[in-house]
């Protein structure tokens, strides 16, 4: 158990929290929440002991060991895959190197016998012999293929860094498991793989994520920042939103009736306190309307962007034909013989273990990228719009915000209309006259957003478009595209976002294209699609093995 006792953090004079007191609690996962900056990953932090807070304590149950999941992908770059999941176990991993050096000795003396009984006593203790089974379980779970277990960690991509390092944190059993975007990089094998793994776990998770459908399959309770203070709710994210809505409500309700009671007494006071037959009224209600306090609700750190976009006119009825489009990048095939027609009013998701392929056609589609072969038409009343997933060379400028999204804006509203828009976007007062080159990820994010909602397009390309942002931003995008009329093609990792907004699947693999008229959730459950995936992989493996041997 870790509990945290009236901890406090600030920086300057901003509050971060103030008077926290929660006691987490084995057998539970805690969904960390709360807007951009709010103090989720500094509170992990505290728990860890990594940060120390302005008052307060926190405090571990005696022998409980607490395991991080890691953002530092260069930590270990110098150790093995294997050997980098075992130091998730400190004393494992210690008593393993000094078994194997004491065994590397050319003379064994007495004393070193001694030592090896005491090692292997503790390392017997402390399930050091399962250590190799269930380091390889892990990593097998999450992806790493044992080819790559004996590899140094600096010979590795950024996502299988990532994978390595969750295995890391979850080696072991820990007594208290703390996670900062566990999905980060994981596809959708791999997630599902951690859901069922963390069902399973016994001890206390505390976790930091964006994903709201990951948070949904995990999580028993709900730890929200907000208000400068964290509160805890029995439930996964979507329970607690319905619950968080309700309460916010009903606040609002409450004031609005002491406002309109004490507006009341005003007026009655107003009118009669110098009527001599209504006086001892009028002084009744003076002593009311001390006694009615209105609090001041307390202002959110939680803010929704309003996303919302609308297609200057409707699409016809020709969409998008795609006729056997294929693409290499530096001779590796990445399209091949891609072809498809999109229907009027279609939402369609693509998905697949390879991002380059998305990204490589949604380029083609924007006109960013030729094919090697095949082609594509638009329909005459296509006016396509494109976010990216790298949006970097759209910043690369001089320009405040306002004079940023004025580029884009009807050229007879000009900046004053960029500034109101931007505030509807989060970015109000100052925020919008900062530079484009000082943006957040996220910030980047709002503004491609609102350079679309401006296009007015009735088809729109979208790619990973909840990279960088946070939870609300999510919620409120998530609503724009449930609502939007016309055509979407789009590719995320947020299962929630597929499987609310898709109506049609359309997965990428190596050896062709699977295409089914579904929702995701019933595609993941579909065994047709299951077989078809083997077979064309069965298939591809094969050619390869022709391609190889002659």
């Amino acid at each position: 158990m870790i509990n945290a006792s009236n901890v406090a953090l600030s920086y300057g004079k901003r509050i971060i929290f103030k008077d926290v007191n929660i006691k987490f609690t084995p057998g539970n996962c805690y969904g960390l929440i709360g807007a951009n900056g709010a103090g989720k990953s500094t509170f992990l932090k505290i728990l860890a002991g990594e940060i120390e807070p302005d008052q307060g304590t926190v405090s571990v149950s005696p022998g409980n060991r607490i395991a991080v999941l890691s953002q530092d992908q260069f930590a270990f770059d110098d150790e093995t895959v294997f050997n980098t999941v075992i130091r998730g176990h400190e004393r494992v991993y210690e008593l393993m190197a000094e078994r194997e050096a004491i065994y590397a000795k050319t003379e064994f003396s007495e004393a070193d016998g001694i030592r090896c009984g005491e090692l292997e006593a503790e390392f017997g203790e402390i399930n050091g012999y399962d250590a190799e089974s269930e380091a390889a379980v892990l990593l097998s779970g999450l992806g790493i293929s044992e080819e790559l277990r004996q590899k140094r960690m600096k010979e590795l991509d950024g996502g299988d860094k990532v994978r390595v390092l969750l295995a890391k944190a979850l080696f072991g059993n820990p007594d208290i498991l703390l996670m900062d975007e566990p999905t980060n990089h994981l596809n959708l094998k791999s997630i599902v793989w951690l859901e069922e793994f963390l069902s399973r776990f016994q001890n206390t998770v505390i976790i930091v994520s964006h994903d709201r459908h990951f948070l949904n399959q995990v999580c028993t309770h709900v730890a929200d920042i907000d208000f400068g203070r964290i509160q805890v709710y029995a439930g996964n994210y979507d329970f607690w939103y319905q619950t968080s809505q309700l309460h916010l409500k009903q606040r609002e309700s409450d004031k609005k009736k002491i406002t309109a009671k004490a507006n009341e007494l005003k007026a009655f006071i107003q009118r009669f306190s110098a009527n001599a037959s209504k006086a001892k009224q009028a002084t009744s209600r003076k002593n009311l309307l001390e006694k009615l306090t209105i609090e001041d609700m307390p202002v959110s750190s939680r803010k929704y962007p309003f996303i919302d976009f609308k297609p200057e006119r409707p699409c016809g009825d020709i969409i998008l034909e795609i006729s056997g489009l294929g693409k290499e990048i530096d001779g590796v095939p990445i399209l091949n013989n891609i072809t498809l027609n999109v229907n009027k009013g279609g939402k369609i998701a693509f998905v697949g273990e390879d991002s380059l392929a998305k990204t490589t056609l949604f380029q083609i589609l924007a006109g960013e990228m030729a094919p090697d072969s095949g082609s594509f038409r638009w329909g005459v009343t296509i006016s396509p719009s494109y976010l990216p997933k790298e949006n970097s060379c759209f910043f690369n400028n001089d320009l405040n915000l306002i004079e940023w999204l004025a580029q884009f804006s009807p050229e007879a509203e000009g900046q004053t209309f960029a500034r109101g828009f931007l505030g509807k976007m989060l970015f109000s007062g100052e925020e919008a006259k900062k530079k484009t080159s000082v943006l957040s990820g996220g910030e980047r994010v709002r503004c491609m957003l609102s350079k679309m909602m401006l296009s007015g397009s009735n088809a729109l390309i979208l790619d990973e478009p909840t990279n960088h942002l946070d939870l609300e931003s999510i919620t409120a995008l998530n609503n724009g595209l449930i609502s939007f009329p016309e055509v979407i093609l789009f590719c995320s990792h947020d299962q929630q976002l597929v499987s609310s907004v898709a109506d049609r699947i359309v997965e990428i693999t190596p050896a062709g294209v699977i295409d089914r008229m579904m929702g995701f959730d019933e595609y993941l459950q579909n065994e047709e699609v299951s077989m078809i995936r083997q077979e064309l992989c069965h298939g591809h493996q094969g050619e390869k093995g022709k391609g190889s041997t002659g």
